[in-house]
């Protein structure tokens, strides 16, 4: 079967990397169409998926990750279309030069190819990866959890319908629907057919894809994120900024999940952030420092564990941590983050430049939330993954981060139109 949807896939991808602008914007306006006009089937589908979930007692977090409902579908279809506003990449001239030899040289983006993402309870993730491969020229094999198959193959099914419609291949956006494991092993070999694999999901899978992919894999998602507030801080202005990072989406990437807090402002600081975490329905779990100024609550307040660092919350639940200034601070984020968004609350322009310096994130924030780490959010559209590594695209994966590029040479007697 992966066979097949490889040769489907590849072959589609010729006929995308020759496409107008116009006509990609014009599939995409159809596809954005085509979800409103059958979001009851999508709905219907997810509903199905949400009550299996439940029955399987997932958590409120991936509960929350997979939900469908009408307002999310038309937002998921306003991603779309804001996708087609965009420019696109491909054809930019991006360097050139002329040789002593005479060659004339440039550097033009082209589309990837074919790209394989493997995701979990995210439906929205269906739809935002086809239509930013679909701009930049790319087909796509999608193979999302089995928490959500039913509503995958709904949206699929939709999206291939629009493509057909608009007299493009349906299998430029391909999803495999049977929820056995052992085809995602099976895809990362998919080597001969496949360009680029993302995964999105939690660190078991991308250890997986990193070990056992014959496919060059970009990984991500994972957010261990901090904040650190310093000894100048101005309190008023911190807590909105902190509200925000944690509360504002809990079961995101890029929500916080540990403060790290100067020991100077303890005594004044932690007991107004326990009133205000408290007012939000947020559980702290604070380090032996912490604890004596946070133990007359009212929030509630448990201990702090190692494993309590190293993993993402994805809920309403908070680490915090003393530390004794800006050494400790960094020195916590680089033994414990993955990379993600990182931020400092200071007054100090000093400190500011030495954080943005010294913290080696995907995106790092001066007073400001690790929330906005997000395509939408950076003015790329819809985002096919955030990378924390260093290699090909770093941070929100936009169109650009869906290119690679080819360098064409000009020699004489070419007749110019």
């Amino acid at each position: 079967m992966l066979e097949q949807m490889g040769k489907a896939a590849k072959a589609a991808s010729w006929q995308l990397a020759v496409l107008t602008s116009a006509q990609k914007d014009s599939a995409l306006q159809a596809i954005a169409d085509s979800l409103e006009a059958n979001s009851q089937s999508i709905l219907d589908a997810n509903a199905q998926d949400m009550a299996e979930a439940r029955r399987n007692g997932l958590g409120d977090a991936l509960l929350d990750r997979l939900l469908l409902n009408p307002a999310r579908l038309a937002a998921i279809a306003a991603d779309v279309r804001q996708v087609c506003r965009l420019t696109d990449p491909v054809g930019q001239v991006i360097g050139g030069q002329r040789l002593d030899s005479g060659l004339s040289l440039e550097r033009r983006r082209v589309p990837l190819g074919v790209v394989g993402v493997i995701y979990e309870a995210r439906p929205n993730v269906t739809v935002d990866v086809a239509a930013l491969c679909l701009k930049t020229g790319n087909a796509v094999i999608l193979r999302g959890g089995k928490e959500t198959y039913r509503t995958n193959a709904a949206t699929v099914k939709v999206i291939q319908q629009a493509l057909t419609d608009c007299g493009l291949p349906a299998c430029a956006v391909q999803a495999i629907d049977n929820p056995d494991r052992t085809l995602v092993n099976a895809l990362l070999r998919l080597d001969g057919y496949v360009d680029m694999l993302i995964p999105r999901g939690g660190a078991g899978l991308h250890k997986l894809c990193r070990e056992q992919s014959t496919i060059p894999v970009i990984t991500g998602g994972i957010g261990v994120c901090h904040i650190y507030a310093d000894d100048t801080i101005d309190i008023e202005q911190a807590l909105p900024v902190i509200e925000n990072a944690k509360i504002q989406r809990p079961s995101a990437c890029n929500s916080l999940e540990t403060l790290l807090v100067h020991q100077g402002i303890a005594e004044q600081f932690l007991p107004r952030l326990s009133r205000h975490m408290h007012a939000l329905g947020v559980t702290l779990h604070v380090d032996d420092n912490a604890r004596p100024y946070l133990a007359d609550g009212p929030a509630t307040c448990v201990a702090v564990t190692e494993a309590d660092y190293h993993d993402e919350w994805l809920s309403r639940d908070l680490n915090v941590k003393l530390v004794e200034g800006f050494e400790q601070a960094v020195a916590h984020i680089r033994h414990y983050g993955t990379q993600h968004s990182d931020a400092i609350l200071t007054q100090s322009i000093q400190a500011a430049e030495r954080f943005v310096r010294e913290v080696d994130s995907s995106a790092v924030y001066v007073n400001a939330s690790t929330r906005f780490t997000d395509g939408g959010q950076f003015g790329l559209g819809a985002e096919v993954a955030v990378s924390t590594q260093k290699l090909h695209a770093r941070g929100p994966m936009g169109l650009e981060a869906l290119t690679t590029y080819k360098w064409i040479g000009y020699g004489d007697n070419l007749s110019r139109p």
